[in-house]
């Protein structure tokens, strides 16, 4: 792939910055896409993967399970990867009108009524922590079952807490540790999880 001079130095510089790691090779491209989106280094440690976290997701996308996102930003940013690789059903709670006798907020609403539909979805959390809130709640319930999670909101009233409990339930995931996240950094980890599925499972062009 042929790279404008900006963009290979700006990766250059996020390599640099990153430094010495643990991380798996996959899991360096996704860490280093967050920190390229952000411009945060701080992701390098934030960033935590679930057990085979991204063998399973790759699988799941390449798998054309539908997509439920939590914000208009996730949707629009991640659309064009998506349209362009496997074309996965990707809904979205922000766009989903909520029911008016609901005493949930609008997004953990929209994001209720679209669990009803897609309880096996891979869901992508990234602009509202009332989100995560609800669709964990649903995962204790035993009401929706999802293939994979991406969870990267600002969690400033649960903390660490509510991503500790994502943890607890099993679900392979990949999070934000802490309570830093936005809708920015899931979106880079869903891109960057597209296009590795996209590499592993797609289908080559024809020359």
């Amino acid at each position: 792939m042929d790279w404008h001079i900006t963009e290979a130095l700006s990766m250059a510089t996020a390599d640099y910055a990153i430094g010495e790691h643990n991380l798996a090779p996959a899991e360096y491209e996704i860490v280093r896409q967050v920190v390229l989106t952000t411009g945060d280094i701080d992701y390098k440690n934030l960033l935590q993967f679930s057990d085979q976290a991204l063998q399973v997701g790759a699988s799941a996308i390449a798998s054309r399970i539908p997509i439920v996102v939590d914000s208009l930003a996730i949707h629009a940013v991640t659309s064009f990867a998506i349209s362009q690789t496997f074309a996965n059903l990707t809904v979205c709670a922000g766009l989903v009108s909520p029911m008016t006798q609901s005493r949930k907020d609008p997004i953990a609403a929209g994001l209720y009524q679209l669990a009803q539909e897609y309880p096996e979805a891979i869901y992508v959390i990234g602009g509202f922590e009332s989100a995560l809130v609800e669709l964990l709640s649903l995962v204790e319930k035993e009401a929706v079952s999802p293939s994979f999670v991406i969870a990267c909101p600002a969690c400033l009233v649960t903390g660490n807490d509510l991503k500790q409990r994502l943890v607890q339930t099993g679900i392979p995931h990949i999070r934000s540790e802490g309570v830093k996240g936005n809708s920015a950094v899931a979106s880079a980890v869903l891109t960057g999880l597209v296009e590795l599925a996209w590499q592993a499972y797609g289908e080559i062009p024809q020359i």
